[in-house]
């Protein structure tokens, strides 16, 4: 067996003890109000007794930087709810997902351990709170909670931790994702992590306890599943990158570790205090139907923008009942998910792109008249126009033909009679109604039809057209790809 990375060695910052009249954020880094400084121990979790949910360990690190500045003097720590979660209206269905996510971290048991075999002196297992409590007062709504006994001195003023930005985590959409950054985190300054066994590493990173499924769990499909995507998502928002490093035993892979990198091009300081945790989209979910776990597995699989703009999509459907009323929200919901989350992975980057071509042409402009576009680039913008039409039209498409398939089969039975009495009365190509009857309204050559006539039913003249302001939106999408068109 190949020897194991040992732990790194604490700085003197990491050992040193000054005082701390405002807890260890606050006296230990008062230049950086954004940093929550997290125990080596618990950085690394195993779930025994439920599963830990991206929002939920998002939510306990705010509360556990509160915790900090209030100090280690105290047993049992206070703050309003709207300065650790946001996006709520405090009716009974919202203060119930509150509870839902307390409750969870009052009863969901978990092993505390270092990344690092040795690293951490001690093993402790118990709650990821000791207590939760919700109280009005003066129309304000307080959070109270405690820690374990055998934990608190350790979590208010670590001796061995993580430098974390909760600014950062912030961004991360995936339970994988945030716990990687912050063992990552630890180890940057040394380039790498320790090496541990992949079925050690499954649990902690995805959150969800050990089962008899663990025990069956292939590691191509970990690798591919929970591995890669969190690997490319702390790449691409934090500063650092990672790279998965595969050790193998025999034929196959045994252990597996992680190489860290600083980004090259550093990030901007982030001085602003954290900011509460985001319900809003899990609430507005629930008030159209869907579980607010299957809202949570949605975020965090397609991310906030996707899930986002399927809700819109989601309403817009809801509000109509031709030709049923919408029977199942989750499931029309999931079925538009992957389309939008396809296209909110580019719409970043593409809009930086285009602000930066607009930029670049009002500076040109600043000089004088501008000059009139050469027969060259006007044939480009039309083909770009051309381009982004086609792409307008084709998420129409894509987003009636689900609508359709999302109706029960006897509604689609009776619109495909619809379809048919109508290409009859406009006397169509009999290949048209042969296929219609001989396959239905999916086959290639029916379905531009089925979409046209539900389409217009559903949505409206001009369904398929789209507006000046939905061009442009789409236009601003696709910078990216107009970047690469020029070169």
């Amino acid at each position: 067996m190949n020897a194991r990375l040992p732990p790194p060695a604490p700085s003197e910052a990491e050992n040193a003890a000054p005082p701390r009249p405002r807890g260890l954020a606050a006296a230990g880094k008062p230049d950086d109000p954004a940093l929550l400084l997290k125990a080596v121990n618990t950085l690394a979790i195993v779930p025994k007794s439920a599963r830990i949910t991206t929002l939920g360990r998002k939510t306990y690190n705010v509360l556990l930087y509160q915790a900090q500045e209030q100090g280690l003097e105290h047993d049992v720590f206070r703050a309003p709810l709207d300065t650790l979660i946001k996006g709520l209206e405090f009716d009974s269905h919202d203060h119930a997902l509150i509870k839902k996510h307390l409750r969870a971290m009052v009863s969901t048991t978990v092993e505390w351990q270092s990344p690092t075999t040795g690293e951490g002196s001690t093993w402790n297992v118990s709650g990821l709170l000791a207590h939760a409590k919700l109280s009005k007062e003066g129309g304000q709504v307080w959070v109270e909670w405690s820690y374990a006994v055998n934990l608190k001195q350790e979590l208010l003023e670590p001796t061995v931790f993580a430098r974390l930005r909760l600014e950062i985590i912030s961004q991360l959409r995936s339970h994988a994702g945030v716990a990687l950054y912050e063992i990552c985190t630890r180890y940057k300054d040394i380039g790498r992590t320790a090496r541990q066994a992949w079925r050690w590493w499954y649990p902690v990173l995805s959150g969800n306890p050990p089962s008899d499924k663990l025990a069956k769990l292939e590691y191509r499909i970990f690798k591919r599943d929970t591995l890669k995507p969190a690997i490319a998502e702390v790449s691409a928002i934090t500063d650092i990158e990672v790279e998965l490093v595969e050790h193998k035993q025999g034929r196959f892979i045994d252990e597996i570790q992680f190489r860290i990198a600083p980004k090259r091009q550093a990030s901007l300081a982030l001085t602003r205090p954290p900011q509460p945790v985001d319900l809003a989209l899990v609430a507005r979910a629930q008030r159209l139907g869907l579980g607010d776990e299957a809202a949570e597995d949605m975020v965090a699989v397609h991310g906030e923008d996707a899930f986002r703009a399927g809700l819109d999509s989601l309403e817009r459907r809801m509000a109509s009942s031709y030709p049923e009323p919408l029977r199942d929200p989750t499931r029309y919901l999931r079925a538009l998910m992957p389309g939008e989350a396809a296209r909110a992975q580019k719409r970043s980057a593409e809009l930086e792109a285009e602000a930066a071509s607009e930029a670049q042409a009002a500076g040109a402009g600043q000089g004088g008249r501008a000059e009139a576009p050469s027969p060259a680039a006007r044939d480009l913008q039309a083909k770009r126009q051309a381009r982004w039409l086609a792409e307008w039209t084709r998420r129409r498409h894509e987003q009636c033909a689900a609508d359709i398939e999302a109706l029960s089969t006897e509604a689609q039975r009776e619109l495909e009679a619809s379809l048919m009495a109508a290409l009859q009365a406009r006397k169509a190509h009999p290949s048209l109604t042969k296929r219609l009857a001989a396959s239905g309204w999916q086959h290639p050559m029916v379905r531009h039809e089925m979409l046209r006539h539900f389409g217009a039913a559903s949505y409206g003249p001009g369904w398929d057209q789209p507006s000046a302001e939905q061009l442009l939106a789409i236009a601003a999408e696709m910078g990216a790809d107009k970047a690469g068109e020029e070169r």
